[in-house]
Order: structure tokens, then C-alpha cells, then sequence
């Protein structure tokens, strides 16, 4: 992808705010991340998990001015975020509403300053909720194709809620998940599978002429070796268990 000076309006995206005297300590009891870090970066990646571990949602937390304010898919998804926050909000002084669509933009200019810088891989770029009129904007099939191609899983197109974990989505080496904070929703699992070294299927990223579609079982000799997830063109990202990675057909190769 040619990093010179652009913008890519991503599809989508809704917005979450929290306010409220207790929101740090709120988010910091549920989420995968280590809310601190907002002390000396401008946005953390974070995820929500079930109790048992599992990805529900991912997301971008902010400072907003008094509030905090979470990047995540938008539509059904982000409602389904705010439900499954109020859930646990209880007594908490916080109030938490939702946008489900709002304009965000992935920006690839050194020179610009964005509204946060996207800290999963230094080749993201950053992201503006405000259109950079002075870049000139580029397909959201670019964006898509460079992610992917960085191995980073967009949302719930890549990750599917109740069921991947974020080992074997590769979230910890994106910066998604603390494991030196205390107690979050599902950190118990998640702690165990990265210390016993527990993940035994990874997201890789994978070329053919021919990708299945998404959500397309891959096998060899009828055997299942793992699952098709997002695609750009002939580049992808497979769910595929780790001993057979070496065992794919000659049409699919890991990059």
C-alpha cells in the first residue's frame, strides 16, 4: 500500500460515550485493555468478552472531554455494545449512551493530526471523526486489503462473538489485552491460555487466486484445517490450527 499522504472513510462505525464520575473504574472492571494507559497515549484497543472468555466486541477508547468516548462497529453492533454495558453498570455513576453510525476516517498523513492514533501495528495510521478535506481520499478496498495484509482482524467480520478468543486472534500482539491489570470480565481464561500457551489456532494471512467465502470451512483430503474469515481480492485472513498450517492446498498459501 503506498503510505503517501490519504484518507479512507471507514465503513460502519458507531460511537459509544460514558460519563460520569466512576467511567475509568467502570471500564477497567470489564474491559481487556488497561485503562492507565489513556495517561500517556491518546486511545487504547480494548475488547469486551463473555465471563467465559470469549470476544463479544472490539473497540478504541478515547478521552473526549469529561467522558470517554469508544470507536466500535456500528448498527445493531454498537446498540448491542451499550445493552451489554448498562448490564453491568448497576449502581456505577455513569451513564452510557450510543451512536450507531458515525463518520470515521482512516488517515495515513504524518503530518496531520488525527483524533488518535490506531495502536494496534505503527503502519494503521490514524483515525479522525472529521473528514481531512486537504487529503485525497482513497477506496475502502485499499484499506481493507493493507490490514489484512498487517494480519488485524476487523471486528466481528474476522472474530465471531461467543466463540473466538483473543489469543487466537492475535489481539495480544496487537495491543489489545493487559496482563498486568487487575480482574476484567473473561480475563480468567484468557490469562490461562496465554500462560499455558493454550491457543492451538491462529488468524494467519493467506493468498489464492480463489478464496473461499467467508465463513467457509478449509479443508484437505476432507479434512477440516481451519475456516476462510475476511478477504480483499486474492489476500485474506484463515482461522487455521497451528500443526496444520504446512498441510494447506497448493491453491491457498500462508504469506
Amino acid at each position: 500500500m503506498n503510505m503517501n499522504k490519504f484518507f479512507v472513510k471507514l465503513p460502519n462505525r458507531g460511537l459509544i460515550h460514558i460519563e460520569g464520575e466512576d467511567r475509568y473504574e467502570f471500564l477497567q472492571n470489564l474491559i481487556s485493555n488497561d485503562i492507565e494507559l489513556l495517561k500517556k497515549q491518546n486511545a487504547i484497543y480494548a475488547c469486551l468478552l463473555t465471563p467465559q472468555g470469549k470476544f463479544l466486541h472490539d473497540f478504541f477508547v478515547l478521552e473526549g472531554g469529561g467522558f470517554l468516548l469508544l470507536d466500535c462497529e456500528g448498527g445493531e453492533r454498537a446498540q448491542d455494545l451499550c445493552k451489554r454495558f448498562n448490564l453491568y453498570k448497576l449502581r456505577t455513576k455513569v451513564k452510557i449512551s450510543v451512536e450507531e453510525h458515525n463518520d470515521v476516517y482512516a488517515v495515513f498523513d504524518a503530518s496531520y493530526a488525527p483524533q488518535y492514533t490506531d495502536s494496534r501495528h505503527p503502519e494503521m495510521g490514524g483515525r479522525s471523526f472529521e473528514k481531512p478535506g486537504a487529503l485525497k481520499q482513497h477506496r475502502q478496498e485499499e484499506w481493507d486489503r493493507h490490514r489484512i495484509s498487517l494480519g488485524i482482524p476487523d471486528g466481528s467480520r474476522d472474530m465471531i462473538p461467543e466463540k473466538s478468543t483473543l489469543l487466537e486472534c492475535n489481539i495480544d500482539k496487537l495491543h489489545g489485552v493487559s496482563f498486568e491489570k487487575g480482574c476484567y470480565v473473561g480475563q480468567e481464561l484468557t490469562a490461562r491460555m496465554y500462560h499455558r500457551g493454550l491457543a492451538k489456532k491462529h488468524l494467519y494471512v493467506v493468498k489464492g487466486q480463489q478464496l473461499p467465502p467467508s465463513g467457509t470451512d478449509i479443508k484437505v483430503d476432507d479434512r477440516l484445517v481451519g475456516e476462510m474469515r475476511s478477504h480483499c481480492g486474492n489476500l485474506g485472513l484463515a482461522l487455521l490450527k497451528d500443526a496444520d498450517t504446512g498441510k494447506l492446498a497448493q491453491d491457498i498459501v500462508i504469506c
